[in-house]
């Protein structure tokens, strides 16, 4: 979900950037949930394209900026040796006047949960994606 709307995001400011998502635990080349794309479809963005894939050190390596959702994502980031360049979604850009939080993952849940889940997305990738993004 986040994926798409930091590419919607970056298109309406017209920001050049390539933006990529993948998963800790992705079953790589799986479809997005019935869930986000159901939330997504609200928003009117389509995820019916969307294919997991895999975090590996390769694409961690390829990224600028990586943003997550969980600590235990920015662990796992550390591990693959992007730790300097990820940041909590919520805490970034980074500021000492906000206090990072989690973003809990929807996966398994209601149509309720993907859906607060995307709009705190959302309010946060946009915040992300301005045009001082890089």
């Amino acid at each position: 979900m986040a994926e798409a709307i930091a590419r919607s995001r970056a298109l309406e400011l017209d920001i050049p950037v390539e933006v990529r998502s993948a998963g800790v635990a992705a079953l790589a080349g799986s479809p997005a949930s019935p869930g986000a794309v159901r939330a997504a479809r609200e928003a009117k963005l389509d995820l019916t394209a969307h294919v997991a894939t895999l975090l590996d050190a390769e694409l961690a390596s390829w990224a600028e900026v990586v943003l997550v959702m969980s600590r235990a994502h920015l662990a796992t980031l550390e591990r693959l040796g992007a730790g300097d360049r990820s940041f909590l979604l919520s805490d970034y850009p980074p500021t000492s006047t906000r206090t990072p939080s989690e973003i809990p993952d929807p996966f398994g849940g209601s149509s309720l949960d993907y859906a607060r889940t995307f709009d705190r997305l959302r309010t946060l990738v946009e915040k992300a994606v301005n045009p001082t993004f890089r």
